[in-house]
């Protein structure tokens, strides 16, 4: 159970001072967590809630109430099938079934080498492109039970590496805004942040 790294606590601290209010930096900490570690340690969800004044309790709701935090380990890649209506009608439920006797588990396992967890979820937006799939949060469209085939191939292989960060990897470019251009934060804020670091 990791905290944030020294470099990850410098960076929180740069995030935190992109807002009025550093409650709302709760959502972007969770995901530099989860980047860190593949998922939400309890000690990184403690260390978050030391940088922003929070309770414990207003860290878990937050990361218990959206699907994309993941409370345990997760493989390094984190496969969705949508099963939702248009997918259903389109081959969904049939294509979760056979990436479930494809990779040895049932939706929610995990393979035996730790590469693949899988998921059935609901709606990811990509009705007109059914059935779809996510693979850390990136579209395949249109998957047949082939393409799913050579797409656990590759991700076994390493094939994918440079296209499919790990887990948690929600961008592979960091938002850099000049000071200049922060909204509604500006030099005092900066100085309200800074003072409540030194604290």
């Amino acid at each position: 159970m990791a905290r944030l790294t020294d470099a990850n606590v410098a960076l929180a601290r740069q995030i935190i001072s992109r807002y009025p209010r550093s409650r709302s930096a709760l959502v972007p900490l969770l995901h530099l967590a989860q980047e860190q570690d593949g998922w939400l340690t309890d000690d990184a969800m403690a260390h978050i809630g030391e940088l922003l004044g929070l309770e414990p309790a207003e860290v878990l709701g937050t990361a218990s109430f959206y699907e994309m935090f993941k409370r345990e380990a997760v493989g390094t890649y984190l496969v969705n099938i949508c099963t939702d209506i248009a997918c259903h009608l389109n081959g969904g439920q049939q294509l979760l079934e056979h990436a479930q006797e494809t990779l040895g588990v049932r939706s929610g396992g995990t393979t035996d080498d730790g590469k693949i967890t899988l998921e059935d979820v609901q709606c990811i937006a990509a009705c007109t492109e059914a059935p779809c799939l996510q693979i850390n949060y990136r579209y395949r469209y249109k998957v047949t039970h082939a393409a799913l085939d050579q797409l656990v191939g590759d991700l076994r292989a390493g094939r994918l590496v440079g296209e499919v960060p790990p887990h948690g990897t929600v961008a592979t470019v960091r938002q850099q805004i000049p000071a200049e251009r922060w909204a509604g934060t500006g030099i005092a804020a900066q100085a309200e942040v800074d003072e409540r670091f030194r604290a």
